[in-house]
C-alpha cells in the first residue's frame, strides 16, 4: 500500500503541474487535444495505392494519380485527367461515431485549373449491413454525409448534405442545407470544415472562417426538414364542384355605352398632313446604274434581256422624299377597343380551395439526428476539370485539432500561393503612370495622327493613343497599329489602291406577264424540279446581277 502511495504522489503532483501549464498555454492545450481526439487523418504523404481502393466500375475511367501540389513539396490524391469519372475509396480501421460530442470533418483541396463545372466534394459512407465492397463503390453507395465544393452552370456551392433515417418508414432521405457558401474562384488551397456539434449546430468553415451556421432541427436551415410536418394536406380531399375561386367576376348588370365603337381603328389617315416642299413626285426612289454595262458574253436569247442593277436615286437623298406621297396615318382618338364589363367583387367567392390536413403518418420527435456511423471515406465525382488535388482529410471530435492541421499544413502553402498570386497580379496591372520614354512615344503618335492624308483614320488612331495612354504595358501593340496604318495608306497613295470592280453576272431573262401568270401555280413544282435537276442545265442568271 505504501509503494502504491509513493508511485501515485509524483502522478499527482505531475498531474497538478501539466494542468497549470495546459491552463496558461494554449499551443501545450492543443498538443493535448491531438493526442486524445484525432481520429482518422490522411496527409498522402505515401502513395495512396494499397490503403485506397479504386472503383473497378467500368464508368470511372478517370486515373488518380499520388502528386506534388503546383509550388510546393507537399503530395495529394491528384485528379488528373478532364471530363471524367472518379470514384475511390478507404475503410477506416473502426467506424467513427457522430451521436456523442462534436465531430469535424475537414479536407483540403486546390482547384489547380479551376473548376467550370465538376464536383470536389467527399462522401462519408455509413455503416452496411452487409459490409463495403470496396471495388463496388458507386454513385448508389449508401453515404451518411456528402460535404464539399460543386459547381456547375448556375450551381456554385459547398455541399452539405445528410442522409437521415426515419424511424417510421424505415426511409432514407436526403436533407440539403439551404444556405450553403459558395465555392472560392481562384486556383488556391482551400480548407473546408464542417464542425457537428451536441446541441445540434452546424458550423461550415472555409480556411478557418466560418460561412455558414445552421441548426440541424430547424427546418429553416434544411430542405426537406428533418422533422416532418405534424399533418399534411389529405391527399384523398377533393375539391368540391360549386366552390367558386374567382376573386371577381364581370358585372352582369354592366351594359355597352351606346357610343362605343367597337369598329373604330386603332389608327386613320392624318387629313391635317400636308406634302413637305420639296418632294419629288416623278422620281423614283432607285433607278438604273448609270455606270453598269452589259457584259459582253451576254446570250440575249439564253439569259434574257438585259437590264442594267438599280441603285438609290441620288436625287431622293437631298429631297425630303420621292414617289407618290400619301398621307400618314394618325392614332385614332375615338378608338377605344373591345368593349368589356367592369370587374366586381364575386358574391359566391370562397377563396383558394386548399385540402384538409390530416395527421402525418411520416411524422416523429427528434432531439438530435440519428446519424449512422462512418465505416469510409469516398470521393465520388464526376469533372469537366482536372488538377483537382486533395490533401489532409481529417476526421477529429475536437476544434482544436482541425485549427492545428490547417495552421501546420495549410497556412503556410496557402501565404506561398498567395503571394505568388498578388505578384502575378501586380506584374499584369496596367501601370498608372506612364514613363517619360512612353510620354515622347504617345506625342510622336499624336504628330502622326493629325497628318493631313491620314484624316480618315484620326479618330481611330487617337482612341488607340488614349487606350494605350490608359494601359501603358500595351504601348508596343499601340506603335504597331498606328504603323500599319501609316504604311498601309502610303502604299495605296504611292502605288494605287482602287478595288477592281467584281466580274459580271448574267441576270435572267425578263418573263412577260402572261407567262408568269401560267407559271405562277406550279412554281412550286419547277422550284423542286430545278434543285433535283441542278446538274442537268446551268442556272439561268437574274437580268440585275452584274
Amino acid at each position: 500500500m505504501t509503494g502504491a502511495r509513493a508511485l501515485l504522489l509524483p502522478l499527482l503532483v505531475i498531474s497538478a503541474l501539466f494542468a497549470q501549464i495546459r491552463a496558461s498555454d494554449p499551443i501545450c492545450d492543443v498538443f493535448v487535444g491531438w493526442l486524445a481526439v484525432q481520429l482518422f487523418h490522411e496527409t498522402f504523404d505515401e502513395s495512396f495505392e494499397g490503403s485506397w481502393v479504386v472503383s473497378g466500375k467500368e464508368e470511372y475511367a478517370g486515373v488518380w494519380k499520388h502528386a506534388k501540389s503546383d509550388g510546393h513539396e507537399d503530395y495529394g490524391l491528384l485528379v488528373s485527367e478532364p471530363a471524367k469519372k472518379y470514384a475511390i475509396v478507404k475503410e477506416l480501421d473502426n467506424p467513427v461515431t457522430l451521436k456523442d460530442g462534436t465531430v469535424v470533418l475537414q479536407f483540403e483541396v486546390r482547384l489547380q485549373n479551376g473548376l467550370e463545372c465538376g464536383g470536389a466534394y467527399i462522401k462519408y459512407i455509413r455503416v452496411q449491413d452487409t459490409g463495403l465492397d470496396t471495388k463496388e463503390f458507386d454513385n448508389g453507395t449508401p453515404y451518411t454525409i456528402m460535404f464539399g465544393p460543386d459547381k456547375c452552370g448556375s450551381t456554385n456551392k459547398v455541399h452539405f448534405i445528410l442522409k437521415h433515417k426515419n424511424p417510421k418508414t424505415g426511409e432514407y432521405v436526403e436533407h440539403h442545407l439551404k444556405s450553403p457558401p459558395s465555392v472560392p474562384y481562384d486556383k488556391l488551397s482551400h480548407v473546408y470544415t464542417a464542425i457537428l456539434k451536441p446541441d445540434n449546430e452546424l458550423r461550415i468553415l472555409i480556411d478557418g472562417e466560418e460561412k455558414s451556421k445552421a441548426n440541424f432541427l430547424s427546418s429553416d436551415d434544411f430542405e426537406p426538414a428533418l422533422i416532418p410536418s405534424k399533418t399534411i394536406p389529405d391527399p384523398d380531399d377533393k375539391k368540391p364542384e360549386d366552390w367558386d375561386e374567382r376573386a371577381k367576376i364581370p358585372d352582369p348588370d354592366a351594359t355597352k355605352p351606346d357610343d362605343w365603337d367597337e369598329d373604330a381603328p386603332m389608327e386613320i389617315v392624318d387629313e391635317e398632313a400636308t406634302k413637305p416642299e420639296g418632294w419629288l413626285d416623278d422620281e423614283p426612289d432607285e433607278i438604273d446604274d448609270p455606270e453598269a454595262a452589259k457584259p459582253e458574253d451576254w446570250d440575249d436569247e439564253e439569259d434574257g434581256e438585259w437590264e442594267a442593277p438599280k441603285i438609290d436615286n441620288p436625287k431622293c437623298e437631298e429631297a425630303p422624299g420621292c414617289g407618290e406621297w400619301k398621307k400618314p396615318m394618325m392614332q385614332n382618338p375615338a378608338y377605344k377597343g373591345k368593349w368589356h364589363a367592369p370587374m366586381i367583387d364575386n358574391p359566391s367567392y370562397k377563396g383558394i380551395w386548399k385540402p384538409q390536413e390530416i395527421p402525418n403518418p411520416e411524422y416523429f420527435e427528434l432531439d438530435k439526428p440519428d446519424f449512422d456511423p462512418i465505416a469510409a471515406i469516398g470521393i465520388e465525382i464526376w469533372t469537366m476539370q482536372d488538377g483537382i488535388l486533395f490533401d489532409n482529410i481529417l476526421i477529429a471530435d475536437d476544434e482544436k485539432v482541425a485549427t492545428s492541421i490547417l495552421e501546420k499544413t495549410w497556412k503556410p502553402k496557402f501565404d506561398v500561393e498567395k503571394e505568388k498570386q498578388k505578384a502575378e497580379e501586380a506584374a499584369n496591372a496596367p501601370s498608372e503612370e506612364l514613363s517619360e520614354i512612353q510620354k515622347k512615344i504617345f506625342d510622336v503618335l499624336y504628330k502622326i495622327a493629325f497628318i493631313p492624308f491620314l484624316e480618315p483614320y484620326k479618330t481611330k488612331i487617337i482612341e488607340l493613343i488614349e487606350k494605350g495612354e490608359k494601359q501603358p504595358n500595351i504601348t508596343i501593340s499601340i506603335v504597331a497599329s498606328v504603323v500599319v496604318v501609316l504604311v498601309s495608306v502610303l502604299f495605296r497613295t504611292l502605288f494605287g489602291g482602287k478595288k477592281a470592280a467584281p466580274a459580271p453576272v448574267k441576270p435572267v431573262a425578263k418573263v412577260s406577264a402572261p407567262a408568269a401568270d401560267a407559271a405562277g401555280s406550279s412554281g412550286d413544282k419547277e422550284e423542286k424540279e430545278d434543285e433535283k435537276d441542278d446538274t442537268a442545265a446551268p442556272r439561268r442568271r437574274s437580268r440585275r446581277e452584274t
